[in-house]
This record gives C-alpha cells, structure tokens and sequence, in this order.
C-alpha cells in the first residue's frame, strides 16, 4: 500500500473497500476461475485483467515531484505526481498482455512510461492522431480502436468529452483537453466492465451503461478544475452517486484521485460522501496498490 498516504487516510479507504468487498463477496457467489480484477497503481492508471489477459491503462511512472504542475489549473504550483509509486514500475509491467492509451496527456502517457514499456507491446489509441504520436515514440502496434476482439476478449471504444460545452468553445482550452475515450471490456462468462476515461458525465456515459449494462463501472471522480471554471473537467462526487443509480446492480470503482495537482476531490472526501449517500455497499475507492477482485 501507498506508504506515502497518511495512515488516516489509508484506515478510511481501506475500511470503504473492505466493507464494500465484504458485501459484494455475500451478496453474489463467484467463480473464481473467471473473476476479474483491477489494480489501482496510481492516478488514472489501472491493470485490469480479464479473462486471463492483463492490460494495462493510462500509464504514468514519473516519481514524485517530477514534473512541474499543470499551467493555469487548480494547485498549479504544486509538481507532479503528489506521490510515488506504490511499487517499482518493473513490478507494475510484469504479466501485462496490452497496453490501452485513454488519450495522450502527462498524467495518462508519459515520458517514463514510454521508456518502460516494450516497444513491441500492442496498444490501443483512440484515433488516429494519437496513433501517429505513439507511433513517433518508437511503439511498433499502435492499433486505433474501435471495436475489436484481443484474445478472445471483445473491447470497445466509448465515448465522452474532457470538459464542460463552454470549455469547448474556448479554442485554445478545447485544444488543450482534446479527445478521450473510454473502454468497454466483455467476454463469454465474465462480467462486463466499463472504464469510463476521462470524461464528464455525457449522454455518451449514459448510452454506454444502458448499451453494455455493466456490471463493473471505473470513473475517474478527482473532479479535476481548470482555471476560469467552476466545473470540472473529469467526473468528481456526484457522478459516483449518478452512476448508482444508473447502474443500480453494478459496483462503481472510484480512482483517479491524490495525485495530480489540480485534482480537487480526495479519496477521503469522496468515502465521506459515499457513505453520506449511503452508497458504501455499491462504491469501492482503492488506494494505490490496491487490487479488487469480481
């Protein structure tokens, strides 16, 4: 577990997890042979294996500090990340089948990571533009998806907006956030899991749960803040509550929180607001290191 988190702050989530995995392990009988589990690393970046394949999503390896904050966004004198690694990235890499890219920013694909990962690796990008970035970077299967089968495993590409209709019509802000997907991933005697990306909640999201019906839904709710706005540019608090009530029979797993500078929700904001809501039973918020199993 992340030693660098203070020790109230990993009691309060591992409590949130434990609790909710204790429900969920009673509520609904599984067969482990086909369970499905997703590692929170840090940040955005989750390991996700399903169906015996493991993909890694948005890495980011920097150590702490590395890079300087945002420009014109919340906390922007504060370097990123906020903290290390829960484990070295070797660790991270080890079973890795795929490599999915959300999108290019610093905090989903950076300099480190590139570095890291084989350049043999198969990996998914969202468009086009993307594939000829990675491409530049030395990656020799950079494949554009759309809908695809990996493995025996069916992955399909969602979609989202990285902010608000106002924020678009700013062009050099609408440059900045660009395009995001999401990831629907599905396969024959598992259960379907959808990894939102970063994205505000649309009526892609809702069109995506009412098309898929996850069981398993992974938002990033740090409610990242742009100078300028109140809004935010990722899903933050509320949306966990949303998605419950959307998705009523699915668990909703919370990430992208504590560490980037303008992220604005903490995983112990968010745990006091699940259980406020009393949606404990239905939210699961890993700390770094943390794996959930389904």
């Amino acid at each position: 577990m992340n030693k660098l988190l203070s020790s109230s702050l990993i009691a309060l989530s591992l409590a949130t997890a434990s609790l909710n995995l204790s429900a969920h392990d009673q509520a609904v009988p599984r067969d482990t042979s086909k369970a499905i589990h997703i590692q929170e690393i840090r940040n955005a970046t989750i390991k996700v294996t399903y169906a015996d394949t493991t993909f890694l999503i948005d890495p980011m390896f920097a150590p702490k500090g590395f890079y300087e904050g945002f420009p014109d966004t919340h906390r922007s004198y504060l370097r990123n990340p906020l903290v290390d690694l829960p484990m070295k990235p070797k660790t991270v890499l080890e079973g890795v089948d795929a490599v999915i890219i959300t999108h290019t920013h610093l905090d989903h694909w950076d300099d480190a990571a590139q570095a890291a990962i084989a350049k043999d690796t198969p990996v998914f990008v969202q468009n086009a533009a993307d594939q000829k970035i990675i491409e530049a970077q030395g990656f020799k299967d950079v494949r554009i998806l759309t809908k695809t089968t990996f493995e025996g495993i069916q992955l399909t590409k969602t979609g989202g907006q990285h902010g608000t209709d106002a924020m678009y019509r700013n062009p050099a802000l609408k440059a900045g956030l660009g395009e995001a997907m999401g990831v629907v991933f599905e396969a024959a005697g598992h259960e379907t899991v959808y990894v939102a990306g970063d994205t505000i909640w649309r009526p892609e999201v809702d069109q995506a749960i009412k098309t898929f019906q996850p069981e398993v839904i992974v938002l990033n709710t740090g409610n990242a803040l742009v100078n300028g706005f109140k809004e935010s540019i990722i899903m933050g608090k509320e949306d966990t509550y949303r998605a419950t009530q959307q998705a009523p029979n699915a668990k909703v797993v919370a990430v992208h929180m504590d560490a980037i500078n303008h992220m604005s929700v903490t995983r112990a904001q968010l745990a006091e607001y699940v259980k406020a809501k009393g949606i404990q039973d239905k939210v699961l918020i890993p700390i770094d290191g943390e794996i959930l199993s389904f």
